[in-house]
């Protein structure tokens, strides 16, 4: 057969047609696999190192609570224990019940441990009402410090193999997008030889997006999670680089909750708190910020003990957290300046509201932390700093409300150098307070 132009054509044409759909089959199965992974990776592995965080606090705040016990004997911590405990198996049927269950024989290990330790505190409690307090201390020393001990490293392997897996899916992401890259590029060069215009195509249609998710993998190992991950296209590179957005969220989140929330409340720490203040001023909207501080917290925490202080600025976190859910206004924002300050930001009078419900909420929910002689006497006695035994009344609550329309302030610094001059003023009013600046000016 003779080889006329339009044969040489026809045939260089139907071999670019080849390589063009072989390229774009492979590179279609390499995204499908990529974006497989980053599913993976956001629904899985995320998921198993927050469960395991949380399994580590819970044990945490369990065996705070059984040493408690054992020195108080109080059975309102023996309360707290077996709720920790119930939070505990909550989570752990929610790790069981993932993808990630079953593939490590630590979980039921973790599961018969977990169960050996509730058993063992049973036991202590009853030793301690017949008053063999000493046998109680042996076994909790003993047994039960070297459960706590099994659990958390089994809990920390957990969390350790998830990472792992992270880590694992994020090198299989950048080989598998780079290997894809090149190979279609290969075969768009030789598909040039026979067709400039449809390699052309070709290469902006495939090679220029997966470069681009090439790149974003590349941003991401080193940290830089704000990268335009965005591309505008109703396939499985649009799919994939959604997902890829998703993802940078996601750690960029874990990253800054990690550098910067509280570890005692897991609320937004003083970078948030000052990020969230700037945008709201930036944006000249009116705006409130609410400084929440508890008095005589020092003394509480001085007769009483660093554990139980920590148990209040829990009680409290989880009071205002409860009041901003009822207010239903997915704009307000809690931060957690540390120890016993909080900051809330809101708009008015909305701000206002919140913090006056959180005022009226506020002994109903602190009471509960004293003995019962400190709450009918309204006062407890302890030392102060100078060593002299006085009178110290219960912990209250003190919210100091700044309100910007929108005109006042510059940045965030001086907004809350007036909050605190405020809360300065409110802590000298007894009990609990609200206070703005209007009161201040009417006083």
């Amino acid at each position: 057969m003779k080889l006329t132009i339009y044969r040489k054509l026809l045939l260089s044409y139907l071999a670019m047609a080849f390589l063009t759909v072989l390229a774009s089959a492979y590179a279609i199965f390499s995204l499908q696999q990529l974006n497989e992974i980053a599913y993976r990776i956001i629904n899985d592995d995320f998921a198993v190192v927050d469960q395991s965080k949380s399994l580590l606090d819970s044990l945490i705040a369990q065996e705070s609570a059984e040493k408690r016990y054992l020195i108080l004997q109080d059975p309102t911590i023996e309360e707290i224990f077996w709720s920790r405990s119930r939070e505990f198996n909550r989570i752990f049927e929610e790790l069981r019940k993932g993808r990630f269950a079953g593939l490590d024989p630590k979980i039921a290990r973790l599961s018969l441990l977990h169960s050996e330790y509730d058993a063992l505190f049973f036991q202590e409690v009853q030793l301690v009402q017949a008053k063999r307090n000493e046998e109680a201390q042996v076994l909790s020393e003993g047994q039960g410090r070297k459960a706590i001990d099994e659990m958390a490293m089994l809990v920390r392997a957990v969390q350790k193999k998830a990472e792992e897996n992270i880590d694992a899916r994020m090198k299989r992401i950048d080989v598998q997008s780079l290997r894809a890259s090149r190979l279609t590029v290969v075969l768009s060069l030789v598909s040039l030889v026979l067709g400039v215009l449809v390699v052309l195509l070709v290469t902006y249609n495939i090679s220029r997006p997966l470069r681009r998710l090439e790149q974003a993998t590349t941003m991401i190992a080193e940290g830089k999670f704000d990268f335009d991950f965005h591309l505008d296209r109703n396939d499985e590179i649009g799919s994939l680089s959604y997902a890829f957005g998703i993802m940078a969220q996601r750690l960029k989140i874990l990253e800054e909750r990690n550098l910067d929330a509280s570890p005692l409340t897991g609320l937004p720490g003083n970078l948030a708190i000052e990020r969230e203040l700037g945008n709201r001023l930036q944006a000249k909207r009116p705006v409130s910020l609410c400084h929440v501080d508890l008095d005589n917290f020092k003394p509480f925490v001085d007769h009483y003990g660093y554990a139980w202080g920590s148990e209040v600025i829990k009680e409290a976190a989880l009071l205002l957290i409860a009041e901003l859910k009822e207010a239903g206004k997915k704009g307000d924002f809690l931060g957690h300046i540390g120890g016993d300050d909080f900051v809330l930001i809101s708009v008015p009078p909305r701000a206002e509201q919140i913090c006056r419900r959180i005022v009226a909420g506020f002994d109903g929910r602190i009471r509960k932390y004293y003995t019962e002689t400190d709450r009918e006497q309204g006062f407890f006695i302890g030392k102060d700093r100078q060593g002299v035994w006085q009178k110290f009344p219960l912990i209250s609550v003190t919210i100091a409300i700044v309100t910007d329309d929108g005109t006042r302030f510059q940045n965030p610094l001086a907004m809350a150098e007036v909050a605190a001059q405020l809360k300065e003023y409110a802590k000298t009013l007894p009990g609990n307070n609200c206070v703005t600046e209007k009161d201040v000016h009417k006083v």
